[in-house]
């Protein structure tokens, strides 16, 4: 979770990371960039370790985040702004970094972004039925970022701006341990 003071900076690197890829007209190349390197982050337990230790000197996480990019495809503007971030020892930061630019993204095509939290996987089936009833929800177009967290056991956690809707199975368990200590 992304402190106060995180999330200013994560906000001020990706509004400028969003201008410098719109005054390139790189927008499109720059989001697909941005979104693969996001899930790379979300998918590997060693790159957020590398990410998130202070151990690390910033040449070592260039060298690596330089390594594991150049590998998955991910070049141009995005790699600069993730070994900046490096350089600036910021790249803790650099998974809201790229969720803000997700968000500016959205905003300028006039689209809502949700995010939607579940156990398993959703199927495009239900992908679009949650898209559907979120867009009459909000009367807007809906844009779906999806996170995987078994944790949750079930149901789904839907994040919408600063609202949150939570119907996991996890957050029902943990209401009902609450509860059956308050009636003991």
């Amino acid at each position: 979770m992304a402190t106060s003071e995180s999330s200013g900076v994560a906000e001020r690197y990706a509004s400028a990371l969003f201008d410098l890829a719109r005054e390139q007209n790189a927008l499109d190349e720059v989001e697909s960039n941005a979104s693969n390197l996001r899930q790379m982050i979300a998918e590997s337990d060693d790159l957020r370790r590398l990410m998130d230790s202070p151990v690390f000197k910033a040449e070592d996480q260039i060298r690596a985040l330089d390594a594991v990019m150049a590998s998955h495809g991910v070049g141009g503007l995005v790699a600069n702004f993730a070994k900046l971030t490096a350089k600036n020892r910021r790249l803790f930061a650099l998974g809201d970094m790229l969720k803000a630019f997700a968000g500016l993204m959205a905003k300028h095509r006039g689209e809502t972004l949700a995010v939607v939290t579940s156990a398993s996987p959703l199927n495009d089936e239900q992908l679009e039925t949650l898209r559907q009833v979120l867009s009459e929800k909000t009367g807007g177009t809906m844009k779906l970022e999806t996170v995987v967290d078994p944790s949750l056991i079930g149901g789904l956690i839907v994040r919408l701006g600063s609202q949150m809707i939570d119907t996991s199975v996890r957050t029902r368990l943990l209401g009902l341990r609450q509860a059956m200590k308050e009636a003991a």
